[in-house]
């Protein structure tokens, strides 16, 4: 029998077991907790406004706006102001009772809303920045319309080496079926033929066929030039589609001959000049897939570049190409691998357009810029009025089915923000993975952000039937 007057010893607390299945948990409950939130949120909102200024109850939206006309130049820069704090102080002053039951003391919440508030009701642009605003967006819109003409794709076809392209694409197509099917689970390849047709498309575009100019070398001598600022452009330049020149000076003294860089838009002239930076590239290389027949998107950024993204049949999602970098699926580049800021990212299509930043900033408190712009409600309402213009002549079977992708994507869109935040939390939790406590060697939890295509999809031996790249990088020049 056990002495009495010996103390007994206390029992050692076990360590929590923060495994997969307890944070896959977490985050389902996280999703749940959320979407009632921001349902409860909707329904109150719209009990407390008796009139909606989206553009489904104010009638078609106006067509006599003037739309301000703006090209892929060098003129667009960053902003300022956080784009989800107007959502916020707005949230706030709905629901004065919201305010009083949150404790003075407690810590900030970790800025969701800012990433994009969903919950947010379509309103029409009234003041002069939503209506400036509304006006880009709208000019920028009518891009990808220009690709749609047959006579352009049929010309741009003539510079494309088909034979080579689809000889490239039927090879690569082979080995990832082959690699699929030997790995003997019936899982399907992992990119059908036409993605691998892009894929050898965007290869010979940046290494064969357009070049990467920052300063033009002088045409007199070939000597390098200084840039001496913006020139208005000649008539010719203009009917081509430039609305911007760049003059550059050639540096030997003795020659002095100055050069002219114009920034064309007009995807025909692209096809002859062949040379430019981030923009004259994604406007020439979409237009190609367009020819080629992938339905493309041409992506505005508001930090001055721009990408494309191509649809992909055999993954049902949208696709991110750089042409400028030669990178296939990569959405994180600008942001965890250049460690940008961005604000905007709108991508525009023959059939709409849609705000596509969740796609590239998955850490908006580390990469977002505040997006002032214009609020919310008020993007979310001109991103519905170019939808509607562009699909205004669509039949009811083509409608269902962009309304059903655009739901899919908005699914795609929302697991981003849901993982980006469930990572978050986890890593503030003691004794999780990468935590503060944790010393068991675990890899911290951003260790599961996404590697490049190519890395995960290309052994060796596809390696290296791909020629080596000779063109440096250009991501100081975004």
């Amino acid at each position: 029998m056990a002495d009495p007057n010996v103390p007994r010893r206390k029992p050692v607390p076990t360590r929590p077991n923060y495994d997969e299945a307890w944070a896959k948990d977490l985050r389902e409950q996280f999703e749940q907790v959320l979407c009632c939130k921001r349902l409860n949120g909707l329904k109150e909102r719209t009990r407390c406004r008796s009139r909606s200024g989206s553009p489904a109850a104010s009638g078609p939206p106006s067509r006599s706006s003037t739309f301000s006309r703006s090209g892929a130049s060098d003129s667009r820069r960053s902003e300022h102001l956080m784009g989800g704090q107007a959502e916020q102080n707005q949230s706030t002053t709905d629901h004065p009772s919201a305010q009083s039951h949150k404790p003075s003391n407690s810590a900030p919440l970790p800025p969701f809303s800012s990433v994009r508030p969903p919950a947010s009701l379509a309103t029409p642009p009234q003041d002069a920045a939503s209506l400036k605003f509304r006006n880009l967006l709208l000019s920028l819109s009518l891009t990808p319309t220009k690709y749609e003409n047959p006579g352009l794709l049929d010309e741009a076809l003539s510079y494309v080496p088909l034979d080579r392209i689809y000889g490239e694409a039927g090879e690569e197509s082979q080995f990832l079926q082959t690699l699929a099917e030997s790995a003997g689970d019936g899982r399907k390849p992992d990119w059908g033929y036409q993605d691998c047709v892009i894929k050898a498309l965007l290869r010979w575009f940046r290494r064969s066929f357009f070049t990467w100019i920052n300063e033009p070398p002088c045409s007199a001598c070939f000597s390098p030039t200084i840039d001496q600022g913006w020139t208005p452009p000649t008539p010719d330049e203009a009917a081509r589609g430039a609305t911007l020149v760049q003059l550059y000076r050639c540096s030997l003294p003795e020659c002095a001959a100055y050069e002219r860089f114009p920034r064309y838009n007009d995807v025909w002239t692209l096809l002859q000049t062949r040379r430019g930076r981030c923009g004259e590239w994604v406007n020439c290389f979409s237009m190609l897939c367009r020819a080629l027949g992938a339905r493309i998107r041409w992506v505005y950024n508001s930090e001055d570049y721009n990408w494309t993204e191509v649809y992909s049949d055999h993954q049902q999602r949208w696709i991110h190409v750089d042409p400028c970098e030669e990178a296939w699926d990569q959405p994180l580049t600008y942001t965890e691998n250049w460690d940008r800021r961005l604000a905007y990212c709108i991508a525009f299509s023959n059939d709409g357009a849609t705000d596509v930043t969740r796609r590239y900033v998955r850490n908006h408190a580390k990469h977002g810029r505040e997006r002032n712009r214009a609020p919310e409600g008020v993007l979310l309402w001109i991103i519905e009025e170019i939808r509607s213009r562009r699909r205004e002549n669509m039949s009811k079977e083509e409608k269902r089915r962009l309304v059903a992708e655009s739901q899919r994507e908005e699914r795609e869109l929302q697991n981003f923000v849901t993982q980006a935040v469930a990572a978050e939390v986890t890593n503030l939790l003691p004794g999780a993975p990468g935590g503060p406590l944790d010393t068991s060697g675990c890899v911290s939890a951003d260790s599961d952000q996404k590697r490049p295509i190519e890395a995960q999809n290309h052994p060796a031996a596809w390696n290296q039937t791909v020629e080596e790249d000779v063109q440096p990088s250009r991501q100081d020049r975004i």
